[in-house]
């Protein structure tokens, strides 16, 4: 069931939003990042992710992601991909999907780690995105377009 759009304001405004981020890592050293087309984060290069729906699992969440903003079939009985739980993290911004009507955004962040062989190609743009790249990790971390939550999945400490 889809809230519509000021019942979802008040939500985002009085609860955290619960969500994943998918960080693809082709050849073990590069990593796609989408630029983002929505808020939060618009106009930063971001990994792709999105928000766990209600009655959704985590997996079915993540199928659902890596499908509607990559076009992949990430996880299909004959998938050769290594996916694994990159850790929890936290995201808060000043403003949220409605634009900066005075409401903030909190994500609880499950980062879930998949490798991709070097070959893989970009996948096209999506209502999200305007368009994916593959980054080094290095770009990555010395790009002032990245935003600093993507870095911090690739900051070693």
């Amino acid at each position: 069931m889809m809230l519509d759009q000021q019942t979802f304001i008040t939500v985002v405004g009085a609860t955290p939003l619960v969500s994943l981020d998918i960080l693809m890592v082709r050849g073990g050293c590069e990593v796609l990042l989408g630029l983002r087309n929505n808020r939060p984060a618009q106009g930063f290069w971001f990994v792709p992710g999105g928000r766990i729906l209600k009655n959704e699992t985590i997996n079915q969440a993540f199928l659902r992601i890596a499908k509607k903003e990559l076009g992949l079939e990430l996880l299909g009985k004959n998938s050769q991909l290594n996916v694994t739980f990159y850790g929890n993290y936290e995201h808060f911004y000043d403003d949220c999907f409605a634009g900066d009507v005075g409401v903030s955004t909190h994500y609880v962040v499950l980062a879930h780690k998949v490798d991709v062989p070097e070959n893989t190609p970009l996948p096209a743009g999506d209502e999200q995105h305007i368009a994916f790249k593959w980054w080094s990790i290095q770009e990555v971390l010395q790009s002032k377009e990245v935003h600093q939550y993507t870095k911090n999945y690739f900051i070693q400490g």
